[in-house]
């Protein structure tokens, strides 16, 4: 697995990545948007769930926060891959990257279970939805701080 870590490292763009003065720091600001982004429309729309904001149309506000949150998602990821993809065999073996993955995935499967609940007719607000919603907010919110502890780790 290590070779396959290492290889990812030599490609050519990550070569370039790692060799321009501009490229890295650019791709870690944009990393540093889409998660801004992330967070902010899934904070609102999960808050939005559990009654806050109620002045919005919850249904209209909770479409267009979770095309944001998805297009901000689709962005980390992205970004990610490219800034894990210059140190991916230090990142790898890290417990606190390996942490991280998992609270997207889990964060992910939250998600898809809040969407199935959703078609299904449940009411975004109701005691399942709610619990769906404080799920989410702890996910997401346990994804930021393992990513910045990667960073003081590394």
């Amino acid at each position: 697995m290590d070779g396959f870590f290492a290889g990812i490292e030599q490609l050519a763009l990550v070569r370039g990545l790692k060799a321009s003065f501009v490229a890295y720091p650019i791709v870690n600001a944009l990393h540093i948007m889409s998660i801004g982004s992330l967070l902010t429309s899934v904070w609102l729309m999960d808050l939005r769930i559990l009654g806050a904001f109620r002045s919005l149309p919850q249904a209209a506000f909770i479409v267009l926060l979770r095309r944001i949150a998805l297009t901000a998602f689709a962005g980390a990821l992205v970004t990610g891959s490219l800034l894990f993809s210059v140190r991916a065999s230090e990142y790898a073996a890290m417990p606190i990257f390996l942490a991280k993955m998992t609270l997207i995935l889990l964060a992910g499967a939250n998600f898809l279970v809040f969407m199935r609940r959703a078609k299904g007719g449940d009411e975004p607000g109701g005691g399942a939805m709610a619990v769906l919603a404080v799920l989410s907010l702890v996910l997401w919110t346990s994804v930021l701080f393992a990513g910045r502890f990667i960073g003081f780790l590394g």
